[in-house]
Formats: structure tokens, C-alpha cells, sequence
């Protein structure tokens, strides 16, 4: 907030010694790193009224009192910018909306009187009210009507070099060559236009515009480090003559762009972020976004090693082999991101997670090795039995079947397609009783830790989560999900 404060007191003081458009470039670069005060808005309304821009000094004004509704200033900063603009109803109703939450505010009272004056005499101009009847007496005769529209100002005639001051005939000629150079960019006579340009830096090699016309040209004839040069000349004279922060914000756009072309993402990205910090639009913002997503997919193939995913994979399966799920799992994750094309990789996932009984992780696995290689047989039996274990017997029926069909003969197909047209038959108390014969079931069953971790589980489903950690639990589990005791969903 300190540079906030140094950049107002800035445009306070060139607002004092009348420097108007110094004070609105201070007053703009406070906004840009504080769009919530509405106090900075004020003031650089207050210095385009200055400078005659009454049209931005009313939405300005009009911003301050959508930060501040109840703060006075900013219906005198309306009345004042509307009065500028002829506009004398609008002025009118903004003094008085401001007197309704001051009512002895002496600018206010003043403003409002000042627009009722200038509204008389603006008619009075206008032919609305003879010069020979008192006004008073006018209102009193005829029916209030709304102010007239502000008539439109009349073209400014074309300036007399010969009544210009040097430095003005320079800005004169250097615009001139701008506007030839434009002509000949839009029809892609880009040799021409260069020409202009240059000529235009001759007669002024202060304005940061013909730096970029000239960038663009570069840049549309695939010249990018010449592009790239003039991009960064034109920052150097826009700081240096205090250029509008949108023409440098520009600069470094264009000079993003350019890197961007290069496929150099990450120093398109570094000036896409001074373009940000300069000026936000949402075009810097969306290629920003744009060239972020291309480091972070360039980082994810750099990082891909397929002899680096076959050690984690072994890791994963040495784990797999000792119980120990969660480690394996985090093995196996690494694989994927150093070979993200190896469905073996996200089937071993699967079958970790089928231990630890996250069965939508494990079921997300199954279908991208089935994405990625259709003829995967693995894919489809782990993913037949974990719907199996989420009891999704026809689901898991119909997997057994993809698999069966890339080879009849696979016995793990066979034996899960057979179990599950077995379940369609078999009720629930026909279950339960086939896996109370078993003496493994029974044994697990009669468990007095085991009946307490089941009590657990059914006033607390996701304590599951916290008992499959360890490897002889989860056999067990496992066993009693496979048998039909228990559901998991």
C-alpha cells in the first residue's frame, strides 16, 4: 500500500501544478495495483474533468460510487463530469442523490446551483428561453422538459503547420507517417510500411507506438528475434517518456507471442506475466493459461523414462508380493508417470486397490488399460472381479465375457464368468450358508478381533479403509467379500 500512497500523492501534485495527464497516468497505475479504492478513482476523475475528458471523468465518477455509495464526493464528481458533457438532468439528479447522504455539503449545494445556472443559460443559447423573459417566469409558464441532447461536436479542422510549434510539427509529421504505415500494413505491404514507421521515429522517438507497429510488422513477416528487438526498444522509451502502461503492457505481449511462435513456452509464459503485471486483459490472461499447459505437458514428457517405470514397477511388485498395498500402490503411481502408455502399470494399481478395497480407483485403472491397448485380457479380469466385489454381478459378467472373447480358453475368465451366473441364481440365504461351510470362513468368522473390526465397519464404513493398511486383515476381508458375507460399496 506504500506505493499506492507514493503513486497518489504523485498525482495529487501533478493535479496541483495543472500537469493533467500526469496526474491521470499516477492515479492509473495506483488502480491497477489497488482496482478497489475508490478514492483513486475519484482523484483521476477530478484530472480528466481537468484535462476536458468529461466522458472518462463520468466513469470514473460512476466507479467511485459503486466502491462508495454513501461517499458525497463521488455524486460531486458525477454532477461535474455530467455538467461538462451538457448533460444538466444527470448532473441535477447526482447532486442531489449525494445531498441525501450529506445535505449541508457545501460542493454539493454549490454544484447544484452552478448546473441550474448553466442549464438556463445553455437553453437560453439554445433558443429554449427569449432573452427577454425572466427565467423564473419561464419555468413558471411552461412544463419542465428534459435537457437537450449535447450536440455533437464539430470535426476539428485540420491544424496549419506553419502556426506549430516545433515540437508540435514534429508530432504532426511522425502521426501522418503512422497512418500511411498503417495503410500499408492492413493491405500486407509490409515494406512500405516499415518505411512509414521508421520515418515516423525520426520525427518522434519518443512514442512507444511506432516501436510496436514496427514489432508487428516483424513478427507477421516471421522475423522474431528482430521482432523481439524492437518490442524491448519500445519498453525503454515508453518508461522513459511515461507511456500509457496499456502500450507496454502490449509490448510484452507481443513479445510472449513471439516466444510463444518459438515454442520457447517457459520465456513466453515469464513475458506474458510482465504483460499481466502492466495491464490485465483477458486475451494475456488466456494465452498465459495456454502456455502453462504446454510447460506443464512438456514437463510430463521429460519427465517419461520407461527403464525408470520398469524399476518402480518391480518395487511395486516386491511390495505387492509382502502385503504392503499403499507402498506398492505409490510405486506403481510412479511407473505410470515415467511410462504413461503401459497398461500393465495401471492393471497392478488395480489389483492394489482391489486389496484395499478402493474399488473406484481400481475400477478408473481397469478402463484406461482398456483404453490404451483394447486386446489388454488383464483389463477386463481385474476389472470382472472388482465389480464382483462391489456386487456388480452382471457388470462383472459381461467383462469375463470381453475377456473370454480374446481367449476362450482363459481359465480366470472361465471361473469369474461362472461365478457370476451363479450368483444370479443363488439368493442371499443360499449364500450365506455355502459360506458358512467353509472352514476358512468359519475360522475367520469365530475370530473374536475379527467380529470386532465387522462391528466396526458397519457403524463406521470407512474404518475399512483403516484396517486394510494391514495385510493379514485384508485377506481376510477379501475372503469374506469374495464369499458374498459382507458388501463393500
Amino acid at each position: 500500500m506504500d506505493k499506492v500512497n507514493e503513486l497518489k500523492e504523485k498525482g495529487n501534485q501533478a493535479l496541483s501544478a495543472e500537469k493533467f495527464d500526469e496526474a491521470v497516468a499516477a492515479y492509473t497505475e495506483a488502480i491497477a495495483l489497488d482496482d478497489q479504492n475508490h478514492v483513486l478513482y475519484s482523484n483521476r476523475s477530478a484530472a480528466f474533468a481537468k484535462a476536458g475528458k468529461f466522458q472518462e471523468a463520468l466513469e470514473d465518477a460512476e466507479k467511485t460510487i459503486q466502491l462508495n455509495p454513501t461517499w458525497p464526493k463521488g455524486y460531486s464528481r458525477k454532477g461535474a463530469a455530467a455538467a461538462g458533457l451538457n448533460d444538466f438532468m444527470k448532473a441535477f439528479e447526482a447532486y442531489n442523490e449525494g445531498l441525501k447522504y450529506d445535505p449541508t455539503n457545501a460542493i454539493l449545494l454549490q454544484g447544484r446551483m452552478e448546473t441550474t445556472a448553466s442549464a438556463l443559460s445553455f437553453m437560453q443559447s439554445q433558443g429554449d428561453i427569449p432573452m427577454d423573459v425572466d427565467p423564473q417566469q419561464a419555468r413558471s409558464r411552461r412544463a419542465p422538459s428534459p435537457p437537450p441532447k449535447p450536440a455533437e461536436p464539430p470535426k476539428p479542422a485540420e491544424p496549419r503547420v506553419e502556426d506549430m510549434t516545433e515540437e508540435q510539427k514534429n508530432k504532426y509529421f511522425a502521426r501522418k507517417e503512422k497512418e500511411l504505415g498503417n495503410a500499408a500494413y492492413k493491405k500486407k505491404d509490409f515494406e512500405t510500411a516499415l518505411k512509414h514507421y521508421h520515418a515516423a521515429i525520426e520525427h518522434d522517438p519518443t512514442d512507444i507506438t511506432f516501436y510496436n507497429n514496427i514489432a508487428a510488422v516483424h513478427f507477421e513477416r516471421k522475423e522474431y528475434e528482430e521482432c523481439i528487438k524492437q518490442c524491448e526498444k519500445g519498453i525503454e522509451v515508453g518508461r522513459e517518456s511515461r507511456a500509457d502502461f496499456k502500450l507496454i503492457a502490449k509490448s510484452f505481449a507481443r513479445i510472449g507471442n513471439t516466444y510463444r511462435k518459438l515454442e520457447n513456452y517457459k520465456q513466453a509464459k515469464v513475458y506474458y506475466e510482465k504483460a499481466m503485471s502492466e495491464h490485465r486483459t483477458p486475451e494475456i490472461k488466456t494465452s498465459l493459461s495456454e502456455v502453462e499447459a504446454k510447460i506443464k505437458e512438456e514437463e510430463r514428457m521429460a519427465y517419461i523414462n520407461p527403464e525408470k517405470a520398469e524399476e518402480e514397477k518391480e518395487q511395486g511388485n516386491l511390495f505387492f508380493k509382502n502385503g504392503d498395498y499403499s507402498t506398492a500402490v505409490k510405486h506403481y503411481t510412479e511407473a505410470i508417470k515415467r511410462n504413461p502408455d503401459d497398461p500393465k502399470l495401471y492393471s497392478n494399481r488395480a489389483a492394489c486397490y482391489t486389496k484395499l478395497a478402493a474399488f473406484d480407483l481400481g475400477l478408473k485403472d481397469c478402463d484406461t488399460c482398456i483404453k490404451l491397448d483394447e486386446k489388454f485380457i488383464k483389463g477386463y479380469i481385474r476389472k470382472g472381479k472388482i465389480l464382483q466385489g462391489m456386487q456388480q454381478q452382471s457388470k462383472a459378467q459381461a467383462a469375463y465375457q470381453k475377456a473370454l472373447e480374446l481367449d476362450p480358453n482363459n481359465a480366470e475368465a472361465i471361473e469369474g464368468y461362472r461365478q457370476c451366473s451363479m450368483n444370479f441364481q443363488r439368493n442371499p440365504q443360499e449364500v450365506l450358508k455355502n459360506a458358512m461351510s467353509d472352514p476358512e470362513i468359519q475360522q475367520i468368522l469365530k475370530d473374536p478381533a475379527m467380529r470386532m473390526i465387522l462391528e466396526q465397519m458397519q457403524s463406521d464404513p470407512n474404518a475399512v479403509k483403516e484396517h486394510l493398511q494391514n495385510p493379514a486383515i485384508a485377506d481376510k476381508i477379501m475372503k469374506l467379500l469374495e464369499s458374498g458375507i459382507i458388501q463393500i460399496h
